[in-house]
């Protein structure tokens, strides 16, 4: 492991059963994630894009080690290293009682502010339930830190003793926020945490996290589909297509300069907020995307592909340096 790197992702492949017939026996599998390789440095926000089903938060999920616990029959192959004081560490070797050690340095904010918070338990309890499991701070201790994380979130200690269904989606995100920092972690995954979001609150969450991220010393794997907030908070950006990592590169070039024909599409559907600019031109893809369950062989993107040529069938292109920092999984491209 680099010694810059906080998180080493090695030839991650996520596969879900599909099950069928009478007794219900395995007929096909979807291949979420198919040989991923990702690594995130110290303090830095890797943003994470794609279009929808190509395996982000798949990946986000991986990483906290959750999808053994909430889909028992997956098959996870591959590594998620973290670095931690008792060295490197594969979180993905690790049982449930294993993981629990490790669980404060990693923590998630999930994308619906609105399910991912206990309508039973107060905001009080909501961020007070990390530090009963990983930490040993007495009750008012545990009130204090509670009260103290509310306040950098902006919200008032005094709403401790609301319930999240007398928020806003802005304030039950914030407190989503408020509860994935309570135990000081390294690595935070956010997960779409804007996309339910009115426009005006996301860019208030977003500068939120930036704010944080400097004053916590904090490491994020940013997952959306919003290029132009990616593009904004992101110091790297790697573009994933049906469960590959297509391009990685600095967020500016990516998004500015991309390389990879999909990365060219998926960005020439930003609208910009510039009408002398609106006639720009738009790359339209043919076809549709193919499904999980039956990729296709070789690169996945060939069938609509601009510029694919026969050899493509043969093989899955790898990530190659096309200039300083930028990768493109394609050997036809400059």
């Amino acid at each position: 492991m680099k010694p810059e790197n906080i998180l080493e992702i090695k030839d991650l492949k996520v596969k879900f059963p599909v099950h069928g017939g009478l007794f219900l026996k395995k007929i096909a599998e979807v291949k979420a994630v198919d040989g991923v390789d990702l690594e995130l440095k110290k303090g830095e926000t890797l943003g994470l894009v794609g279009e929808s089903g190509c395996g982000k938060s798949t990946i986000g999920k991986a990483v906290i080690n959750i999808l053994k616990f909430s889909s028992p029959d997956v098959d996870i192959t591959g590594e998620v290293n973290i670095r931690t004081d008792d060295g490197e560490i594969n979180i993905l070797s690790l049982n449930n009682n294993e993981t629990r050690k490790y669980r404060g340095l990693i923590q998630m904010i999930f994308q619906d502010p609105y399910s991912s918070l206990n309508a039973r338990l107060s905001v009080g309890q909501i961020i007070e339930e990390p530090l009963l499991y990983h930490t040993k701070m007495n009750k008012t201790e545990r009130m204090e830190r509670v009260a103290w994380l509310l306040e950098k979130v902006g919200l008032q200690p005094e709403q401790s003793k609301r319930y999240p269904h007398e928020f806003s989606g802005g304030q039950r995100q914030r407190i989503g926020i408020a509860r994935a920092l309570a135990t000081n972690p390294k690595i935070i995954i956010a997960d779409e945490p804007v996309s339910a979001l009115d426009v005006s609150i996301q860019a208030q969450v977003i500068n939120l996290l930036q704010e944080l991220q400097s004053e916590f010393d904090l490491s994020l794997l940013f997952v959306a589909h919003d290029l132009s907030v990616v593009e904004h908070i992101s110091s790297r950006i790697a573009v994933m297509y049906l469960g590959n990592i297509v391009e990685l590169g600095p967020g500016y070039d990516i998004y500015h300069n991309p390389i990879h024909p999909y990365s060219r599409a998926l960005l020439s559907a930003v609208p910009l907020p510039n009408p002398k600019r609106k006639n720009k031109e738009r790359i339209i893809l043919k076809g549709d995307v193919p499904t999980p369950m039956n990729k296709p062989s070789g690169c996945g993107f060939r069938t609509r592909c601009p510029i694919a040529k026969k050899e493509c069938a043969d093989f899955i292109p790898p990530l190659e340096l096309k200039k300083t920092d930028h990768f493109a999984a394609c050997p036809y491209v400059q």
